[in-house]
């Protein structure tokens, strides 16, 4: 596995529109484990294809919510290839969201509460659920990068001004 490198706002490759997966393959799950080890590294919760200039539908997420008795967190990897959300509820949720390719900014967005997904796994085998709580926001932030739309898009042009300046100067004091 390798770690790969993370495309950053406001590289254009992040406003692609992500092509579906003919199918699933060695290829494929190489590249979904590769995925995987650069979430862990950054450190993240959920990764697309399109954040390490792949323009494929697929995504990884751990949400690593239970911890062992050292305090280490217990991962539990879920893959996602071709995810498509099939129902959304009304009802909504407020999450302050971060993003690997909008890295240390934070921002409140307003999503629903609830979705019903389907979707092939690792072994492209297909899987439909319903999700709630920080799955079905993380699924929901993803599956938006499928479509070219980062988080800071669900927000007002103002506060989307604001992150997207702080995340230059960000990137500014880093090269320096």
């Amino acid at each position: 596995m390798a770690i790969l490198p993370i495309v950053e706002a406001p590289d254009p490759r992040l406003r692609t529109i992500s092509a579906p997966v003919a199918g699933v393959d060695d290829e494929l799950r190489r590249l979904m484990d590769d995925m995987l080890e650069t979430m862990y590294d950054a450190p993240g919760i959920g990764l697309a294809a399109i954040q390490v200039g792949v323009p494929k539908r697929v995504l990884v997420i751990d949400l690593q919510e239970e911890e062992d008795e050292e305090g280490k967190p217990i991962r539990k990897p879920m893959f996602f290839v071709n995810p498509e959300i099939v129902w959304a509820s009304d009802e909504v949720a407020r999450y302050n969201e971060g993003c690997l390719s909008v890295p240390e900014q934070y921002a409140e967005v307003v999503r629903p509460a609830r979705v019903r997904a389907k979707w092939l796994d690792y072994k492209g085998q297909p899987h439909e659920q319903e999700m709630d709580g920080l799955l079905a926001t993380c699924i929901q932030h993803e599956m938006d990068h499928l479509e070219g739309v980062l988080f800071v898009d669900h927000l007002s042009k103002l506060k989307r001004d604001m992150v997207m300046k702080k995340l230059e100067k960000a990137k500014r004091l880093r090269a320096a």
